[in-house]
């Protein structure tokens, strides 16, 4: 028995096109699972299927053959969009198996400078930031979990942060979110279980500081070399380096297979050590 196998899996991501997204639907396509990426920009999501395409292509890579992966235009918004998605997936596959929250995101508006105070903070896009990274969350774990409960199983495994556990200087809007994130994944693996079924784990990852398009331009310079904030991770990180996106892809893969089927709850760090480093 493979506790790991997850061939012809049907998985959902929300922030498919973002730098981790993209990176864990190739992973998960490639070891046989069907990935339907869903994104807001339809030009990326077609290229970034055809770069996967290419890779399930070659036989090397893609031993078992079984894999897939689509795009979805989606707006995790809107509960109406999301919702046809899921009936555009059910009508694919017949079913969900996972559901990984990764949409999110930040803005300018929502943090303090080095220099600023929380007076400088404007208050409409810090409800933005909260929106898009917890109620982005809530709505589709709301659509995405009917079918599981149907089917009596299923795992969801939302993005939480490095800034749930601290609260770091700078990303107000973004830690107040990434925290509701945690606990809402402890509030929702309890609710789904005593109430439907302990079929279905509700999970989440906190990934430590890997270079994405959200973050390059305030951990590098233009020039690769680090920044002041950059400087101060790695210091940070007993690592001592950033994380890569594919680093990623072992947990997530544990967190969706029956490896995990009595893990529920809890929220996952993958941070070269970030969160535990004292001094």
């Amino acid at each position: 028995m493979n506790l790991f196998n997850i061939e012809e899996y049907v998985v959902a991501i929300t922030g498919g096109t973002g730098v981790l997204g993209r990176e864990i639907g190739k992973y998960l396509a490639l070891n046989g699972a069907h990935v339907v990426l869903l994104g807001r920009k339809a030009d990326v999501g077609a290229q970034i299927v055809a770069e996967i395409e290419a890779e399930l292509a070659d036989t090397e890579k893609n031993a078992s053959g079984k894999g897939s992966v689509v795009f979805m235009k989606t707006d995790v918004m809107n509960q109406t969009v999301v919702e046809q998605n899921c009936q555009e997936i059910l009508r694919l596959y017949g079913r969900v198996d996972a559901l990984l929250n990764a949409a999110g995101g930040n803005m300018p508006g929502a943090t303090i400078s080095p220099t600023g105070t929380i007076f400088d903070v404007k208050v409409e896009e810090f409800e933005k930031v909260l929106n898009v990274n917890l109620t982005g969350t809530v709505i589709p774990t709301q659509v995405f979990l009917r079918p599981m409960i149907e089917a009596g199983k299923g795992a969801i495994v939302n993005f939480s942060s490095m800034a749930a556990f601290r609260p770091m200087t700078r990303v107000m809007g973004y830690a107040a979110a990434k925290a509701g994130i945690s606990n809402f994944t402890a509030f929702m693996a309890q609710e789904v279980a005593k109430k439907f079924t302990p079929g279905i784990r509700v999970n989440a990852i906190a990934p430590g500081f890997f270079l994405t398009n959200q973050n390059r331009a305030l951990l590098t310079n233009p020039d690769g070399s680090l920044t002041e904030r950059g400087t101060d991770v790695i210091r940070q990180t007993p690592f001592g380096r950033f994380g890569k996106p594919e680093e990623l892809c072992g947990t997530i893969h544990y967190l969706i297979s029956d490896a995990s089927s009595f893990v529920t709850g809890t929220v996952a760090v993958v941070d070269g050590g970030f969160n535990i480093f004292a001094m």
